[in-house]
């Protein structure tokens, strides 16, 4: 991120809303024992993930990927009074701290934690979702897309983080990540059933609404 980025980012920041006391403690326990703190969505992206799940008023939710919990907790702030938050992570030594943090911001009956592989979760949950957020294995995007488009409520929505991959998928790169990531964002444009936009908030953020 450029200097020039960077500043137009920390501006927004200071004049967007701030995020709750409970997000602030989870990020900064994310930094202490985490080795990849930099994989939280953070406060710009965390309030944008807020408000549309607010103006959307979902009645289900799933999050492919959790971390350390921030994305979820963001997105649960605007779960419908009996709606619920599905989120699947990959890595179990960090499930302790995504409990112990939705116990303390009293999320714990509205999100449930799943651990494995979200491949072979997501046909495990039953009913269709209001709004997905994608944050997991990149190289899986793909698949988890397939699996969850005809899932998607009409007029719900698709997230996908990190799909402009540090700006790679411009630079001509021919990493794995960078051709699976650009591939992907070609797939969804081409998907008849959805409307797309992609977002040069943070790393890229695409939303797929379901026609």
């Amino acid at each position: 991120m450029n200097q020039w980025i960077r500043e137009i980012h920390q501006y927004c920041q200071r004049h967007s809303s701030p995020p709750p006391a409970t997000l602030v403690a989870l990020e900064r326990e994310t930094h202490l024992k985490t080795l990849a703190p930099q994989m939280l969505s953070g406060a710009l992206q965390g309030r944008f993930l807020a408000m549309l799940s607010r103006i959307m008023r979902p009645q289900q939710i799933l999050e492919v990927g959790t971390f350390t919990g921030y994305g979820a907790h963001c997105l649960a702030e605007g779960l419908l009074p009996a709606g619920h938050l599905h989120t699947i992570e990959g890595n179990p030594e960090i499930v302790y701290l995504i409990k112990k943090h939705l116990t303390a911001a009293a999320l714990d009956e509205k999100v449930t934690v799943h651990q494995g592989d979200a491949k072979l979760i997501i046909p495990t949950i039953s009913g269709n979702f209001d709004l997905v957020f994608l944050d997991a294995n990149k190289r899986e995007y793909d698949q988890y897309f397939d699996a969850l488009a005809d899932r998607i409520n009409p007029g719900g929505i698709i997230l996908a983080d990190n799909v402009l991959w540090s700006g790679k998928v411009v630079s001509g790169a021919t990493d794995q990540d960078t051709q699976t990531l650009d591939a992907f964002n070609k797939k969804v444009l081409a998907d008849e059933r959805f409307h797309n936009l992609i977002l040069p908030l943070r790393d890229g953020l695409m939303m797929a609404q379901r026609k």
